[in-house]
């Protein structure tokens, strides 16, 4: 029998790893672990090894693992079709009833569905429609799009130009000259000159900044605004009080269409059906992945509008069949896949779920860290939480990078069988458990992380970081 260890090294040899130090892993100076199955919130290496997954994959189980009815309907769907293309009017039965499906949740505005196979695909399309909605419209200046610093939109040319998180760019020559990003809403960071302020106050003062980017770039060049309802991995931030309000009133001033990435927010997370019907955000155009199959087949959308949708009909019809597609756009499996997950997300009322115990999950962080010695701030919405430590909690005092405390936080859970993420940029431990989760499992998620912060704390008082009280 292969052992786990076997199993590592020869990944080491062949595998290039997201989101890792490749040559510490290569050489065998970064831990690999390889998973076997799951259950629930609960997954299992290849040791035997349970883990209570506090992060859903990445913020994508929305169902749990070990769904046998959604294997079932992929498998079904194998048996009779597996795969044909989406070109030239080319559709199957799953990618039908998904699509109707879709447009049912995102209400109304919305009126079709374009399918990729992530996130970063999806926004790369989003970009693509842009740039042909003003071609079409005779406005070929108005193709810049502004983002946020700290937001996350994939890490492709394009949509790792959206995103705004240094790891994303640096040596890798991005943003691209047409992206632009604006102030992040995180009004536990702003900045020492705006202390004092209100969230509304805060809210408006980064409604002015964006104001003052489209002047600054010219109107007639600034085509669209892209972001996620809740900051996701920039920190799991919710918005402050009248964002997105403010924000709205500044784009119809400027006719600059609203992109919603609900990646991360779509299909329950935050405990609506979309994170844009939670904050009151109309958008143009809608991003979704991740929860829409709960990861057991890669799918993404693109949900237009109906004001966009009337200018992609009117260019094809002057200009001919529109030039973008994907070879495995509305995939037979992973729309069947999309259908069962979103099934039983309904028949169990998983989003009701999120929003009773996501209030609860809020409610057991604060009063385990609201006033604990290095954690500055507990914040969240529904299933996505957030602990960010710091050196003084009274003074929003950051620790000093080389301290990792973050990812320490992080190691030290996992030794608790604990996955929560060390979010970059900034010591920030980020939680996003599947949607199943019930409030003895956010009991025992919460004592997990106590225990890792606890431990953290300690070391630091060790090395002389914190003086004891």
């Amino acid at each position: 029998m292969t052992t786990h260890q076997e199993l590592i090294d020869r990944d080491r040899k062949v595998t290039f790893h997201a989101s890792t130090h490749l040559r510490d892993f290569a050489h065998g100076d970064a831990p690999g672990r390889v998973i076997t199955g799951g259950k629930g919130i609960h997954i299992i290496d290849k040791d035997g090894r349970e883990f209570i997954d506090g992060f859903a994959g990445l913020y994508c189980v929305n169902i749990g693992y070990g769904r046998t009815e959604v294997a079932e309907a992929i498998y079904q769907q194998a048996l009779e079709m597996a795969y044909y293309h989406t070109y030239v009017g080319h559709s199957n039965e799953p990618q039908i009833a998904l699509s109707e499906k879709i447009l049912e949740l995102a209400g109304p505005g919305m009126s079709k569905v374009y399918y990729g196979m992530s996130g970063s695909d999806a926004n790369e399309t989003q970009l693509k429609i842009v740039r042909y909605y003003n071609n079409v419209l005779g406005r070929p200046q108005k193709k810049k799009v502004i983002a946020r610093m700290r937001g996350y939109h994939g890490s492709g040319i394009a949509s790792g130009s959206l995103t705004g998180l240094k790891a994303f760019h640096d040596h890798f020559d991005l943003p691209i000259d047409t992206i632009r990003h604006t102030e992040a809403p995180y009004y536990y960071h702003r900045a020492a000159e705006q202390e004092g302020m209100t969230e509304r106050e805060f809210s408006a003062h980064c409604a002015g900044r964006l104001e003052e980017m489209i002047l600054a770039e010219g109107p007639e060049t600034v085509a669209a605004f892209i972001g996620e309802p809740v900051l996701g991995t920039g920190g799991i931030v919710p918005p402050p009080e009248g964002y997105w309000e403010a924000i709205q009133a500044v784009l119809a001033r400027y006719d600059v269409l609203l992109i919603a990435d609900e990646v991360v927010c779509g299909f329950g997370r935050i405990g609506a059906d979309f994170g844009s019907h939670h904050y009151g955000i109309k958008p143009d155009l809608i991003t979704v992945a991740k929860g829409l199959t709960s990861a057991y087949q890669p799918l993404s959308g693109v949900i237009v509008g109906d004001r966009v949708w009337r200018v992609l009909e009117q260019g094809t019809g002057e200009y001919g069949p529109i030039g973008h597609g994907w070879t495995y756009s509305g995939h037979a499996l992973g729309c069947a896949a999309g259908l069962a997950n979103l099934a039983i997300i309904e028949r169990e009322g998983l989003t009701a779920n999120a929003a009773e115990t996501g209030a609860y999950l809020q409610r057991q962080m604060q009063a385990a860290f609201g006033d604990h010695p290095i954690v500055g701030q507990t914040r969240g919405v529904g299933m996505l939480a957030a602990l960010e430590f710091s050196a003084d909690p009274a003074r929003r005092r950051h620790f000093d990078p080389s301290r990792k405390v973050g990812p320490r936080v992080a190691a030290a859970a996992l030794e608790e069988n604990l996955i929560a993420r060390a979010m970059p940029q900034g010591d920030i431990l980020g939680f996003a458990p599947p949607l199943t989760t019930s409030r003895a499992e956010v009991d025992e998620i919460v004592a997990r992380t106590r225990r890792a912060v606890d431990k953290v704390t300690d070391a630091l008082v060790r090395e002389g970081v914190l003086q004891t009280a």
